[in-house]
């Protein structure tokens, strides 16, 4: 595992979700100080297998942001991937709680990617799978307006790692 770590995105075939918020987190992170900005962050499906292409709905959503995730393949979570990131952040609840049912002893390190937002309300972000760009959209914002309180989060997370 490379030094500072890394961030773990799940969602649940890692072709819509989570291939998108890796690619916001890691472009916030950029503009981050040390050790931030050289965490990796990798993405996974709960349900998902290795080597699916992205979701061109996906592609398209970040394209309009200037992020470009065309490249990007599946791949399976494993109880590795889990134990080792600094974080694990999941798009909803379904997603951490197949994560704590499979892994023993019960990881402590598995979040919601919104969970962190101050305001009472919706954590979880939708799966726009199948859906048109405008789902995809969606979910994409709703990622970009979690980052802020994520990444000061992740300040803490990081820390408490060194």
């Amino acid at each position: 595992m490379p030094a500072p770590g890394y961030i773990l995105v799940v969602c649940t075939a890692n072709i819509c979700r989570s291939p998108m918020a890796a690619a916001l987190l890691k472009h916030a992170l950029a503009a981050q100080p040390e050790p931030l900005r050289s965490l990796e962050i990798i993405s996974a499906g709960v349900g998902g297998r290795d080597g699916d292409t992205v979701s061109p709905n996906s592609v398209t959503a970040l394209k309009k942001v200037g992020l470009d995730i065309s490249d990007h393949r599946s791949r399976a979570i494993t109880e590795d991937l889990v134990t080792n990131a600094v974080a694990v952040l999941g798009m909803t609840e379904s997603h951490r709680a197949t994560l704590q049912f499979a892994i023993t002893p019960v990881p402590r390190n598995i979040f919601l990617f919104r969970e962190f937002m101050p305001q009472r309300g919706f954590k979880e972000i939708g799966d726009p799978y199948g859906g048109p760009l405008k789902l995809y959209e969606s979910a994409r914002d709703e990622m970009v307006e979690a980052i802020p309180t994520l990444i000061e989060f992740l300040k803490t997370r990081v820390a408490a790692e060194a």
